[in-house]
């Protein structure tokens, strides 16, 4: 199959519109929870290997020549803008993790025959962190045709090809499990998913991510201080967007099994097509240079703080509930591991490398860990919502 071409040229002068169109059909519904468009925007990043046995497209050529020519500018079609962004991104958050732990990242690069290419990098039983993870993904592949049908039933908007259509993503996501029960895990993820007409230019695209905090022992103004960095940046661009975003992490990082939160939640989005691209392109730039700051003050505070064997095993408990949440309930995860090819270290690199489970186990009444259940059971507002 040979559809798509270099959309460089159409991204300059008037033929950039179609950027800025109005996602009419879909805008007007809000956010809303697409499960099929969600797992095929996050989890294809961790497939690492679909299916295929050779270049699908000009597209894959024509990027990687146009990457071989020089430094991405604002000029470039916004797959290559997004892949340069996320490779940055990684670099800049693994250092600042191996200035935190004294350890080094262990890097694992991979590429795709068929397009696309990745580095994992993994900290393993470091000083500070029991196990950190951060990985990039490039994939380009084409979505078989059950995937097509169930994008126009959940999105609403015509595909013009019955058959396999051409798509591309891009994203970064991270985890890191730190050692002390006083330090939160964290987890953060952002995507580029799009579907490309026969010319090249993009039919669909849209935009995904989040942020969480999942503390062991809870700290009010960690929890505060995670959200006010996060709400700050969502504020720039849409005064709604903190408001929506963190209803829908509530939402979505739930074990309903459990009853109860992952943690204390933080923003998620996905199919974010609302606005135009180059503005929602800098919202993802935004909250992702975020990170660092949201994350490493309280890392600071809380690293080297004396904990108990009680508290220890208390965070193993923690852990395994988040270990369910992951492999139970996350559609991501789940579609990863039913996908043929998929690169399964990369889709796990999310579990903790230590966890508990104990029978019948509850918390002490008036204990901190009681605390904590009790706000994961009951959702809070940490900051005010608009």
């Amino acid at each position: 199959v040979n559809t798509a071409r270099s959309i460089r040229p159409l991204l300059s002068g008037n033929n950039q519109r179609f950027y800025s169109t109005a996602r009419t059909a879909f805008a007007n519904n809000g956010w809303r929870n697409k499960a099929g468009v969600a797992v095929l925007g996050s989890a294809v990043l961790g497939l690492g290997a679909l299916s295929a046995k050779e270049v699908y497209c000009d597209a894959v050529v024509e990027d990687k020549q146009r990457k071989a020519e020089g430094p991405i500018t604002d000029k470039d079609p916004m797959r290559l803008r997004m892949e340069a962004f996320v490779k940055g991104l990684q670099n800049r958050i693994v250092s600042e993790m191996e200035q935190l732990d004294g350890k080094q990242f262990t890097r694992t690069a991979w590429e795709r025959i068929e397009g696309g290419e990745g580095i994992t990098c993994v900290l393993q039983d470091g000083n500070v962190f029991e196990k950190a993870g951060v990985g990039i993904s490039i994939v380009y592949g084409q979505l078989p045709k059950a995937a097509v049908e169930q994008m126009r039933h959940d999105r609403g908007k015509d595909i013009s090809a019955d058959g396999p259509v051409p798509f591309f993503a891009a994203g970064i996501s991270l985890v890191i499990h730190p050692h002390n029960p006083n330090a939160p895990t964290v987890h953060m993820n952002f995507r580029y998913f799009e579907i490309e007409n026969p010319d090249g230019t993009p039919q669909m695209w849209w935009f995904g991510g989040g942020s969480d905090l999942t503390p062991s022992y809870l700290f009010e103004e960690d929890a505060i201080h995670f959200h006010q960095v996060l709400k700050d940046g969502c504020d720039k661009y849409d005064k709604k967007y903190y408001s929506n975003f963190k209803q829908w992490c509530d939402k979505y990082f739930f074990i309903k099994h459990r009853g109860e939160a992952r943690g204390i939640g933080g923003i998620f989005f996905d199919d974010l097509d609302d606005k135009p691209a180059e503005e929602i392109f800098s919202f993802i730039k935004e909250m992702g240079n975020r990170f660092n700051l949201s994350y490493i003050p309280i890392m600071k505070k809380r690293m080297n703080m004396k904990y108990t064997t009680e508290m220890k095993e208390w965070q193993q408990l923690r852990r395994g509930r988040y270990v369910e949440f992951n492999l139970v309930w996350d559609r991501g995860t789940k579609f990863g591991l039913q996908t043929p090819g998929a690169r399964i270290e990369a889709i796990l690199m999310s579990l903790p490398l230590t966890a508990r489970w104990e029978y019948m186990k509850e918390p002490e009444e008036g204990s901190r860990e009681e605390d904590l259940q009790e706000v994961l059971k009951n959702p809070r507002d940490w900051i005010p919502l608009d």
